[in-house]
């Protein structure tokens, strides 16, 4: 493991092999690095998603069809609360209201309910900008919040402090997945952008050693989950004037592969 007082300065190795965290993109800057510099670059998502089996679900008790709204916060949320409700044999009413996190999201919704403005609200990316919607309705609605095993702090927090009428309901789960066919890790430079990316390497390499590895992290939660597992960060993102990993990469390959 590189010793935390390395600087890095003694770390810009050469690199020729670089493993994403992230599904293979069918566009990027990564293959122009790949070719400019003359490295591997390889593409491998972490953690994904599953769904929670209905089974499970009804356990809980809650029934979707009883809320007259629902706060959609992703585009998984969205696929994961239809397809509970197709397993559960129920369908929404016409006049249930949907408040998305984010035009994306309100856009994406139209795959399943025709598309009406009346009933759906969007913001431009947080729940405070879905304030004045929400407060509008909070007095008649009875609201229903589908999320994943992590939660939604900030969603969560807004409808609790502001006293809605609401649930939430665990509908899908981020999970690790299965890296074995990797068979190791040895990899010039490993790019994080979550710390559950962390959280699946150790889990699927528990024995894992950084040596001469280099990390790059995305994002200071990430940068935090990779000291507290006593990591040497060598590539940061979003750092002055950088905002792209491919651009942080760049960077680095610039002295490293001189």
């Amino acid at each position: 493991m590189t010793s935390s007082s390395q600087t890095l300065e003694e770390t810009f190795k050469q690199v020729k092999s670089i493993l994403v965290s992230q599904p293979k993109p069918e566009r990027s800057p990564y293959f122009d690095l790949e070719e400019k510099y003359d490295l591997v670059i390889d593409f491998r998502h972490f953690i994904h998603v599953e769904a929670v089996p209905v089974k499970e679900f009804r356990k809980t008790r809650i029934k979707p069809e009883e809320f007259s709204a629902v706060v959609l916060t992703s585009k998984n949320a969205v696929d994961h609360f239809f397809l509970m409700c197709e397993e559960l044999r129920i369908k929404m009413s016409q006049d249930t209201k949907y408040f998305c996190l984010t035009e994306q999201v309100a856009n994406y919704l139209q795959k399943f309910i025709v598309y009406r403005k009346r009933k759906v609200f969007s913001g431009k990316r947080t729940i405070q900008d879905l304030k004045p919607a929400l407060m509008k309705h909070k007095a008649k609605e009875t609201f229903l919040l589908p999320c994943s095993n992590l939660g939604s702090k900030s969603v969560s927090k807004f409808l609790t402090e502001n006293e809605f009428n609401w649930k939430d309901a665990m509908m899908y789960r981020t999970v690790s997945s299965d890296l074995s066919d990797l068979t190791n890790v040895l990899y010039d430079v490993l790019v994080f952008f979550s710390p559950l990316d962390l959280e699946s390497l150790y889990t699927n390499f528990p024995d894992f050693k950084q040596n001469e590895t280099r990390i790059a992290v995305f994002g200071n939660s990430t940068r935090k989950k990779v000291e507290e597992l006593g990591l040497q960060i060598n590539i940061v993102c979003p750092a002055p004037g950088i905002t792209s990993m491919a651009g942080a990469l760049e960077q680095y390959l610039q002295k490293s592969n001189k």
